[in-house]
């Protein structure tokens, strides 16, 4: 199962994208919606996302902005856009600057939502795979321990969880989403 992170300000827009990616994907995807880029960054903190698709233009913080972010947090999932303008500026900068594996139009066809989720979860499996073999020939090496590689691993499960911030007090410094 991939887990997949929808973002955009209109509910009614996760619910659709919802409901098209469950007709044709069914309980292969772990659906989880954010209404707007503050509240899915939190999500992104708590669980790890193979795929996050995201409106463009958000109030508060824009699709570009949370998706740098997004990015920061979990430089491995695999990003995707989704927008009701095709601006050939915003498109080669998101592609360019954030990494974005997709860009994709409002209205979107039923069908080409399913070929792009499709290009998208075979990519995001192919880069796990990748990471897993060089993981694996750094180790056979000697170049990673099996200390990084356990911490490897968790992190993929959970992002984060390895990346602890400490007080002089002793206290544990909660990361922060700015």
């Amino acid at each position: 199962m991939h887990n997949v992170l929808l973002v955009d300000d209109e509910p009614a827009i996760l619910n659709a994208l919802q409901r098209a990616l469950r007709q044709q994907f069914g309980k292969q995807l772990r659906l989880d919606t954010g209404l707007g880029g503050a509240q899915a960054l939190s999500m992104g903190l708590e669980r790890r996302y193979d795929i996050v698709i995201s409106d463009l233009r958000m109030p508060g913080m824009d699709g570009l902005d949370f998706l740098c972010r997004f990015a920061k947090l979990q430089p491995h999932s695999t990003r995707m856009m989704l927008t009701g303008s095709a601006d050939f500026g915003t498109a080669q900068r998101a592609v360019n600057e954030i990494g974005v594996f997709r860009y994709l139009t409002k209205p979107w066809q039923e069908d080409d939502l399913g070929l792009h989720m499709r290009a998208a979860l075979a990519h995001a499996d192919s880069l796990r795979t990748q990471r897993d073999a060089a993981d694996a020939w750094a180790s056979s090496q000697g170049q990673l321990s099996p200390q990084e590689l356990e911490r490897r691993r968790l992190e993929a499960l959970e992002p984060g969880i390895t990346l602890v911030e400490w007080a002089a007090d002793g206290a544990v410094i909660m990361p922060s989403l700015d």
